[in-house]
């Protein structure tokens, strides 16, 4: 029967429905069912390792030796790269020199004859002491002249200006090569820090993922030399869209997908959200957490996730398929049903009214 091509506007869904049912002469018959259902949101991206980083040297100059080999592992310091210079070296061997010869350990022949000169001038102050007490006991007694207890005081002022001097010279010496042994180990270190900078060391204990560079090429600060990153834990970086950012929060669960385990879901948590947007994509960086990592997983391998939002562990559904305008069903027998829904994921919606389980509908024509 031909499908009438004019209605009143008003009707036109209730007749496309009606004429879509007529037109059909075998239709899928579907019945609402019982199930759980998820409201997720959809993201991809690609995994990173732990603790990822592009290693830089803080120095240029050419590549001397590369000293390790792509899929090492390696400990926080281990060199990872030389590159050629001696000027370091040499003024690291200077600074050392200096540092040895600035020590109080050899400077102790200084010190010691410091501390004689003090000794001396004390037990002379101690002799013009007695000598002076023994002359002022005298004077107390008629005895002996004022010029004599006079010369006794005197030798007494001289020897305590003396002894204080020699104790005050031993100090600023002490303080001197103090001063110089702190300030030639730090240029030590300094020199050690300098020649250190021509060794680039790893930052992680994990793995060498990939070397950019090989021994002879010349390397500026600005030139990435390693990519290394943990060999234990990864990473889920993924891109979600701006429409659905203000949804995501941390601590949500996620279901990811991987080509490398095809057929297998880990679920993940998410972690980190970024609050800059990509203005050339219109995405945000999104960071997630495997609740169960796979066994054996690389960097920058690509993946799927769905990050879920709601989750009804019992709603009654229809496939998607049978919605038309977001709305509307078409029952077996030809009549249109108006609905409600709620969560939906990429195959199924919730009814929250208008239909039973004891309905039966039909898909509409395509």
């Amino acid at each position: 029967m031909p499908c009438p091509l004019a209605v009143r506007p008003r009707l036109w869904l209730l007749a496309s429905l009606a004429c879509l049912a007529g037109c059909r002469e075998k239709a899928e018959r579907v019945k609402p069912v019982w199930s759980a259902i998820s409201e997720s949101v959809y993201a991809a991206g690609t995994v990173k390792s732990g603790r990822q980083y592009q290693a830089f040297a803080s120095v240029g100059g050419i590549i001397q030796a590369v000293l390790v080999r792509e899929g090492d592992s390696v400990r926080v310091g281990t060199p990872l790269l030389a590159i050629a210079s001696d000027v370091p070296q040499l003024n690291q061997d200077n600074a050392a020199l200096a540092a040895r010869h600035a020590a109080l350990a050899a400077n102790q022949s200084q010190l010691q004859e410091a501390r004689q000169r003090i000794a001396l001038q004390r037990r002379a102050l101690l002799n013009d002491q007695l000598q002076l007490s023994r002359q002022r006991r005298l004077w107390q007694q008629a005895i002996g002249t004022k010029q004599a207890l006079e010369q006794r005081e005197l030798a007494y002022a001289s020897s305590k200006t003396a002894y204080e001097a020699a104790v005050l010279s031993y100090q600023t010496l002490r303080k001197q090569l103090d001063f110089a042994a702190a300030q030639a180990r730090n240029n030590l270190r300094i020199a050690r820090q300098q020649a250190g900078d021509f060794v680039l060391r790893s930052k992680v204990a994990g793995r060498v993922y990939q070397l950019y560079r090989e021994a002879g090429e010349a390397v500026t600060p600005q030139t990435p030399l390693a990519l290394l990153g943990d060999a234990r834990h990864f990473v889920l970086d993924m891109q979600v869209d701006e429409s659905d950012i203000v949804r995501i929060r941390p601590g949500q669960r996620v279901l990811v997908t991987l080509d490398s385990y095809p057929g297998q879901v880990f679920p993940a948590r998410v972690t980190t959200i970024s609050p800059m947007m990509n203005p050339g994509s219109r995405t945000f960086q999104v960071e997630a957490a495997f609740v169960r990592q796979p066994p054996v997983l690389y960097p920058f391998v690509s993946f799927e996730a769905n990050i879920v939002l709601r989750t009804q562990p019992r709603a009654l559904l229809i496939p998607r398929r049978l919605l038309v305008n977001d709305s509307t069903v078409l029952k077996s027998n030809g009549e249109p049903a108006r609905v409600r829904t709620g969560l939906r994921d990429y195959q199924m919606v919730e009814i929250l009214s208008g239909l039973t389980s004891n309905d039966e509908l039909t898909a509409p024509a395509q």
